[in-house]
């Protein structure tokens, strides 16, 4: 064949491979078409979706997305009771599941000990107590253990060895709360103490220095005495507190850095309040309406409960454009109630209160119970009673663990309730004169310790079934303190006088 046979043969091929490429295009749109018609037609989902709009930034205090999360992400650790503004974040894993190793106790030989006086009355206090959690937190390369305790003095200790990182903070009595480390990234601890004050403490200057401090009598009227027990809060330079003169405080902290670079605070009390009102002190019948607990927080409403049972809620959303917080929550319980206020994602309450006046609100209301603040009217969503003896009903806060609510009660019975009907799911007793401990659930196990000195663990990942007892130790000395459990190791303190450190990887 000649060339140009050939070439008019290649040419004929070409058209045909590329006539045929072009109706195969042809015949695949039309189909992805018809496809596209057929999935209108049947409801099936689309090829392609639109992104969906993105969800707008919380712009109020507590934002509801972290309720069970850690206490914001520039300082990574347990910073303040329970571990957050909504009370509901308990530590970190790993908790593997065998027997831990007891690892170091704090101090080595003797105890943290003190003379006291409560009401007219002077005692040796020893260790540490209710609620007495430690705070531990990443910084400078290590981790921190910090604590107060009942020899009078904020300890800093090196997670790894127990061994003292500064100098012990003396201060003029016990020390009963945990202390707040700033979650801001400051190197500035808050603290309270049985000597009148709450504290700013500065950890910038080679020993802890007090920087500012509030008395339990800068403001009036006040009523009972001037501890401070409950474990502040911080957000957005805000502090927020009770205590035991029964009011509310509120501080603008104003911190800052000087000119060598040293942390500062100019502190501002923008507002108080009494945790009491005149129709509490008629139906309860004492003065004894201190806040005991620990503030928290959820969107723009600080709840807090006192000796009273007076639960409340506060309006603060118009707190930084000066705006005075009113009260949109209040709810009587009918008997000391000092366990913290834990709130859920939805906004409800778990509240936990004592049984040791008896009276008729307490017996008819409960002791463990849901509350929905957005019905103040009638806000119980579920109430569940422990009236077996006097006192009974709860000291320890309730921690959430997925469906379930678990309270433990001073006589000794732990238990879970259906977080939605208040059903009781399961429930195990620990020995001891009384349980104030508060539960703590870090990777599906739950650590609860008792006033007999042991310090127990239960695999609660089924919440239906009965917890089953993976390991108990017998440390010594009754266990009130709630304790801190952070990448493989647990901290708490005991009466018996020391603070002690158990790995439990």
């Amino acid at each position: 064949m000649s060339r140009t046979g050939t070439f008019r043969l290649m040419l004929a091929a070409a058209l045909v491979l590329v006539l045929g490429g072009i109706a195969t295009t042809a015949f695949a749109l039309r189909k992805t078409a018809a496809e596209r018609t057929d999935a209108s037609a049947t409801g099936a989902p689309a090829a392609t979706v639109s992104p969906s709009p993105a969800k707008p930034a919380f712009t109020g205090w507590s934002d509801p997305e972290l309720v069970g999360k850690p206490y914001g992400t520039k300082v990574q650790g347990l910073l303040t009771f329970r571990g957050n503004p909504t009370r509901t974040y308990y530590g970190q894993g790993p908790v593997p599941r065998s027997m831990p190793v007891h690892k170091w106790q704090f101090p080595k030989t003797g105890g943290l000990c003190r003379m006291s006086e409560d009401k007219g009355k002077t005692t040796q206090w020893c260790g540490n107590g209710w609620t007495g959690q430690p705070a531990v937190f990443e910084k400078d390369g290590r981790t921190w253990v910090v604590f107060g305790a009942y020899d009078g003095a904020i300890h800093f200790l090196d997670a790894a060895t127990g061994e003292r990182i500064i100098p012990d903070f003396p201060t003029g009595d016990i020390i009963k709360g945990t202390v707040t480390m700033d979650p801001d990234g400051y190197p500035l601890l808050y603290s309270g103490s049985r000597d009148n004050y709450y504290r700013v403490i500065a950890l910038d200057r080679g020993k802890p220095t007090e920087l500012w401090k509030l008395s339990a009598n800068a403001v009036s009227p006040v009523m009972w005495n001037d501890d401070w027990d409950g474990s502040g809060l911080i957000i957005d330079d805000y502090l927020f507190e009770g205590g035991e003169n029964s009011q509310f405080h509120i501080v603008k902290l104003n911190r800052g850095y000087d000119a060598n670079g040293k942390v500062t605070v100019n502190p501002k009390l923008v507002f108080n309040t009494p945790g009491w009102d005149a129709q509490l002190l008629k139906d309860f019948g004492d003065s004894n309406v201190s806040i005991e607990n620990s503030v928290a927080i959820y969107k723009d409403t600080v709840y807090f409960a006192n000796s009273g049972g007076l639960v409340q809620g506060w309006d603060i959303s118009g707190l930084k454009a000066g705006k005075t917080p009113t009260r949109v929550f209040r709810f009587w319980t009918g008997d000391d109630t000092d366990a913290t206020i834990v709130i859920d994602e939805a906004g409800f309450l778990y509240v936990g209160s004592e049984y040791e006046k008896g009276n008729a609100r307490s017996k008819q209301v409960g002791q463990m119970l849901k509350l929905d603040p957005s019905k103040p009217d009638n806000p119980i969503v579920w109430a569940v009673k422990d009236q077996g003896s006097k006192p009974a009903g709860i000291w320890g806060t309730p921690a959430l663990f997925k469906d379930i609510a678990i309270f433990d009660t001073t006589g000794g019975d732990v238990m879970g309730l259906d977080r939605a009907t208040g059903a009781v799911r399961w429930k195990f007793h620990v020995p001891g004169n009384e349980t104030w401990q508060s539960p703590v659930v870090v990777d599906d196990t739950l650590f609860i310790g008792d006033c007999s000195g042991i310090m127990h663990a239960y695999d609660v990942k089924d919440t239906n079934a009965q917890p089953k007892l993976l390991w108990e130790l017998k440390i010594g000395g009754c266990i009130e303190s709630t304790p801190a459990v952070w990448k493989g190791a647990m901290y708490f303190g005991t009466r018996a006088g020391a603070i002690h450190s158990l790995s439990v990887s």
